[in-house]
């Protein structure tokens, strides 16, 4: 059985989970490509209340959780908690890039789906991982590479990582998705199509290879290695007969 069969297979009993024993369930993290399955699945798996959540609403890895608090009578919130790791030397410490938290933390023997998004701000990362995990992580996790580090969990979502949207405008022939993704990646259009091919480009977090699709303001673009974006419509025309596109960037 191949890995998205598995996938499949997996989310479908955690929705029939709920659903049969009206609890609310829920999957690991799981990354754009997965999330792409599961949006693939979104009407089937109506009957169980889907919905997804990674600690922000700009977070890349995102947990679903099916249940309705309308028929349970009561909410419950995403297990997730936050983690700060900071060296204890700060003055000496190594810059460390998301692969070294990442590895140190998986070192522990801890599953990746178990861990959400890393961001790094400085010398120290933030780490979204499962609830259960959290305590496990802060009382074993003391080194990432040669830095000396300390792992604590944070009471609330530090402002300093709360998304912030930027602004921003590209020229581009058109509306189209394949127009847009050139702009962006500053590529020709011609370029940009091996996004499409290799499987990078996520529209409203379904995996898109029809590179002709037009965008329409709302749409959450979602580029591999370059990262999140709102397309917020097309606005006047250049003298060439090319558009000023509006967008925003996670």
């Amino acid at each position: 059985m191949d890995e998205e069969t598995l996938l499949r297979r997996k989310i479908l009993d955690t929705a029939n989970k709920s659903y049969n024993q009206n609890i609310y369930t829920y999957t690991g993290f799981l990354g754009l490509s997965e999330l792409a399955i599961y949006n693939s699945m979104k009407k089937e798996l109506q009957f169980a209340y889907p919905s997804t959540f990674g600690g922000s609403e700009s977070s890349e890895r995102q947990i679903i959780r099916f249940g309705n608090p309308e028929i349970f009578g009561y909410d419950d919130s995403f297990p997730i908690s936050v983690l700060k790791i900071s060296p204890l030397t700060p003055k000496f410490a190594q810059e460390l890039e998301h692969s070294d938290y990442l590895g140190a933390i998986m070192n522990l023997g801890i599953e990746r789906s178990l861990i959400g998004d890393i961001l790094i701000k400085e010398k120290d990362a933030y780490v979204y991982c499962m609830n259960h995990i959290a305590e496990f992580i802060t009382d074993n996790l003391t080194t990432v590479k040669h830095n000396h580090v300390r792992a604590t969990v944070c009471d609330e979502i530090p402002d300093i990582i709360r998304p912030v949207l930027t602004e921003f405008e590209v020229i581009a022939a058109s509306a189209r998705i394949d127009a847009v993704v050139a702009s962006i990646t500053k590529l020709s259009r011609s370029s940009a199509l091996e996004f499409f091919s290799a499987k990078k480009v996520f529209l409203n977090g379904i995996n898109i290879e029809n590179n002709s699709a037009q965008l329409k303001p709302g749409d959450i673009l979602v580029i591999r290695g370059f990262g999140k974006f709102i397309f917020d419509g097309c606005g006047n025309e250049t003298r060439k007969g090319r558009v000023y596109v509006h967008m925003r960037r996670y």
